[in-house]
């Protein structure tokens, strides 16, 4: 048995957190770069709570990014994300987490990584997403030589304030499949194991997303915390699956739940229950309910809503373009803007803005024995 010793920060990033690494502390090889990760987070655990390592057993906080400066010279920061299972011995990378972009200019400035960045004052970092090949442009502001995070800005979901972000995320569309739709349609009809038949809105924007009403599951729509029925969570996972072969993700259903558990995610969706908000929304992340929403989806149900024929624009009652979209998830709302037109007689997505907050919550030695 060997201990292999790796500096690491944890950071929170809108409503998840995770470990952050510099690329270059990392093996080279996948293989070993992998089983030193869900070790550190101590992935896989038979009993789902991570006691041995710096995951929680929830799938919000079992997360990691890998960080250095972008290879690319119209970029400051690369950035690839690590969705770890809890008890697989699996690190999903298919899929960005929306969240925690929020958190990644605030470590790429604490490590020097942004070599123009000023003492004082507004700064704009961009951000190249390797999960899905996309741009992100976090706007902050930097006070004495570093990133400030302290303020009294609050997003429901997280307990305390702090300084906010301001998140653009350009051409979210299409960076897993090639496409916003990428079965052509709006709406498609999922056929499921046990015969039944439901309609989906599948959509990649953000992440790749699955949209169903909350009724067609057996849901209300307005659930809080854990979702105990074992045949609603089979059928959930279901859906996912089948929309991520419906999607030409995954060659089958099998696949998908074994080696995608990240993406697409599966959102189920209602009309507005409550004054001031367009819609309904609920999501789950590694077949756990989310405590919020996750920031990808969110990206995913912006889009949706300001596109015709989307069950997310007639949920809300009609599309929502031009305006942010105010929904309500499991902690409270969300606001966020898509920026949607037409193009060449079909939808083109030029940016999704969104609002976050994120802060520096530990740094030093992780402590990883191995084989």
């Amino acid at each position: 048995m060997s201990v292999t010793m790796l500096q690491a920060t944890l950071m929170r990033g809108g409503t998840s957190k995770g470990l952050f690494f510099r690329h270059e502390d990392l093996p080279a090889d996948d293989a070993q770069r992998d089983a030193l990760l869900l070790r550190a987070l101590g992935s896989p655990d038979p009993y789902g709570k991570q006691i041995d390592g710096l995951g929680t057993g929830i799938s919000t906080t079992s997360k990691v990014a890998l960080i250095r400066p972008s290879t690319r010279p119209d970029h400051d920061i690369d950035y690839l994300f690590g969705h770890v299972a809890i008890g697989e011995p699996l690190i999903d990378w298919s899929g960005n987490c929306g969240n925690l972009s929020a958190a990644v200019p605030l470590f790429a400035l604490m490590h020097g990584m942004v070599a123009r960045a000023p003492r004082d004052g507004a700064i704009s970092v961009s951000i190249w997403q390797a999960n899905i090949g996309k741009t992100i442009i976090a706007e902050l502001t930097m006070r004495d030589g570093q990133p400030l995070w302290t303020g009294d800005y609050r997003i429901d979901g997280v307990a305390f304030p702090a300084a906010p972000l301001r998140v653009r995320f350009l051409d979210p569309a299409g960076g897993a499949s090639g496409l916003l739709f990428p079965s052509g349609n709006t709406r498609d009809q999922l056929t499921l194991p046990d015969g039944s038949v439901l309609t989906a809105t599948l959509i990649d924007a953000g992440n790749p997303t699955v949209f169903v009403r909350a009724a067609d599951v057996g849901l209300r729509g307005d659930e809080r915390g854990e979702i105990s029925d074992a045949a609603i969570l089979q059928r959930l996972e279901w859906v996912r699956a089948a929309g991520a072969v419906a999607m030409g993700l995954c060659r089958d259903i099998d696949t998908a739940t074994r080696q995608r558990p990240a993406t697409p995610k599966i959102s189920f969706l209602s009309a507005s229950q409550q004054d001031g908000v367009a819609l309904t929304a609920r999501i789950l992340s590694m077949g756990k309910l989310h405590h919020a929403y996750t920031g990808t989806g969110a990206i995913a149900l912006a889009v949706a809503a300001a596109i015709e024929g989307t069950l997310a624009a007639e949920l809300c009652g009609g599309v929502v373009r031009g305006q942010a979209l105010n929904f309500a998830h499991a902690s409270g709302q969300q606001q966020l803007a898509a920026i949607v037109r037409a193009q060449n007689g079909s939808c083109h997505v030029d940016e999704v803005v969104m609002m976050r907050s994120a802060r520096p919550l530990m740094q030093g030695t992780l402590f990883i024995p191995l084989p």
